[in-house]
């Protein structure tokens, strides 16, 4: 997958930048994931993947997007087609999303509890990780019933683990030491 993402990276950045100077990060945003889909086809990816020619293979997928990309959009299609980089688009995607959040200052935090968080809760701790963060918080809420109680909090490679499981484990592993 690393590979993958270091392929889409420089086209996520190039697409991301361009929808930037053109006021246009939401179109750009939905012709990405339109464009990932239609990749992301079975019958499609068969194709992608086959001898078939970069003109007729832009020209198919464009003719299958119709008008859901714009001349830009098709543009794109056909750069990825000649260098024979269709089958990145899922990771375009996603990149050019991860490019959004930063730009925007937006971070998905998944919150795992032993139960249900009360929107209260949620509101709270949505409040203290902005603040802990220094961006837009979008809490993605788990429930794990073997945690016992408390969170564990992850964001990027931060990791906030104060479930009582965790704990019990390290006093067990402690014990045994």
């Amino acid at each position: 997958m690393s590979e993958l993402t270091t392929v889409a990276r420089p086209y996520a950045k190039a697409a991301f930048d361009f929808a930037v100077e053109n006021n246009a990060i939401a179109k750009w945003q939905d012709m990405l994931a339109f464009s990932a889909q239609v990749a992301e086809n079975e019958d499609m990816h068969q194709l992608l993947t086959g001898a078939v020619s970069a003109e007729s293979l832009a020209e198919i997928f464009n003719n299958i997007c119709g008008e859901q990309l714009d001349e830009n959009g098709q543009n794109l299609i056909k750069v990825l087609a000649e260098n024979k980089r269709l089958p990145v688009l899922p990771e375009i995607s996603e990149m050019f999303d991860v490019f959004k959040a930063e730009y925007d200052k937006e971070v998905d935090v998944e919150v795992t509890s032993a139960t249900e968080l009360t929107t209260a809760q949620q509101t709270e701790l949505s409040s203290t990780l902005e603040k802990r963060l220094a961006r837009k918080v979008k809490l993605i809420c788990n429930v794990d019933p073997a945690l016992v109680a408390g969170l564990i909090i992850k964001t990027g490679d931060t990791v906030i683990d104060g479930s009582v499981k965790s704990k019990l484990n390290r006093l067990a592993d402690a014990l045994q030491a």
